[in-house]
């Protein structure tokens, strides 16, 4: 008798796909450029504090950034001055 088993398991990663949400003419710019913040909202969740744009990119309130491909943009609002 052969106790070897003849099932193999093959595990492959999840691979995103950096397709676009934007079916907007003329399209958004993608998440790559300087104005993607200038995209439409496609998600907006002002009591939880982020936004989803249409070219997969995360704002958040206090003016960060998530990018699709997991990169992380800092806060970059405007430092205020209390005058004395």
């Amino acid at each position: 008798m052969n106790t070897s088993s003849s099932r193999t398991t093959t595990f492959t990663s999840p691979q995103r796909k950096t397709t676009s949400m934007c079916q907007h003419q003329p399209p958004c710019p993608s998440a790559d450029s300087t104005d993607r913040e200038a995209a439409h909202l496609v998600a907006h969740h002002p009591e939880q504090g982020w936004s989803l744009l249409c070219n997969g990119v995360l704002l958040f309130e206090d003016t960060g950034e998530l990018l699709p491909d997991g990169q992380v943009i800092a806060p970059h609002r405007a430092r205020v001055i209390a005058a004395a």
